[in-house]
Order: C-alpha cells, then sequence, then structure tokens
C-alpha cells in the first residue's frame, strides 16, 4: 500500500473498496435488515389477531409460552408476537386489533426462551395490555 506523498487518492479508494468486506457496512448499504423487517423500520405496528398458539420454551425451562399470530395492516405479513403478563392472552381474542413492537432482542432477534418470536403485543384495540393485566382499565366491547 502507497505511504508517499502523494498516495492519498490509492488509500482513499483502496479503503471504499475494502468497506463491503464488513457485513455492518454491506447490510447497511444494501437496506438488507430493512428490507426483512416486518415492521419496515417502523418502531411499532398495528395488526389483526389472527389466532392465538402457545409455543414451548427452550431448554433448559419448561413452559409454554402464550403468544398470538398477529397480520400486519401496513403489507399483510404474518408475524408471532408474546402477550406479556399473567393472563394476558385472556384478554386478547381473534380479530383483535392489536399493537406490536420490538421485543428487545439483539440485533432485532427473539428474545429468552421464546424461539423465533420477535415482538410483543403492547396493545389491545387501542388499550394497553399492561394496564388490563393489573386490572386497572377494562377491554373496550365493540
Amino acid at each position: 500500500m502507497g505511504k508517499g506523498k502523494f498516495a492519498a487518492r490509492k488509500q482513499k479508494r483502496d479503503a471504499k473498496a475494502r468497506r463491503w468486506r464488513d457485513p455492518v457496512y454491506a447490510r447497511r448499504q444494501l437496506g438488507l435488515d430493512v428490507k426483512s423487517d416486518p415492521l419496515e423500520g417502523a418502531p411499532q405496528a398495528r395488526g389483526i389477531v389472527l389466532e392465538k398458539v402457545g409455543i414451548e420454551a427452550k431448554q433448559p425451562n419448561s413452559a409454554i409460552r402464550k403468544c398470538v399470530r398477529v397480520q400486519l395492516i401496513k403489507n399483510g405479513r404474518q408475524v408471532t408476537a408474546f402477550a406479556v403478563g399473567d393472563g394476558a392472552i385472556n384478554f386478547i381474542d381473534e380479530h383483535d386489533e392489536v399493537e406490536i413492537e420490538g421485543i428487545g432482542g439483539r440485533l432485532g432477534r427473539s428474545m429468552g426462551d421464546i424461539p423465533g418470536v420477535r415482538f410483543v403485543v403492547t396493545k389491545v384495540n387501542n388499550v394497553s395490555l399492561n394496564e388490563m393485566v393489573i386490572g386497572r382499565k377494562e377491554k373496550p366491547r365493540r
């Protein structure tokens, strides 16, 4: 690599070419993470509940985590979202409108012992799921 007095142009050109070997740079430039993200880069999204599902926790835990399959309104994609809280699944029915957000795992992936679940339910019919679980609010009747 040139280190002479007038080598800056070559060094700049070489650094630009080598950047593409950095996976973080390449994914960011090609927009791959946004393309593969069902929320399309947004922090939250609304969707319609298709069904309730129980997902088995990974080893060494033994539990059935209560989740829901949600079809997003903005793009029609289907995702699985975790219902946080004791008895929270009882406040969610099929065809309810829910708001989901990322679960908070590293690099937007699943968290803890729930395999393949990357989102959590925050609201049901525009009322906070947490408030309903605590008992502070009631689910609105349609």
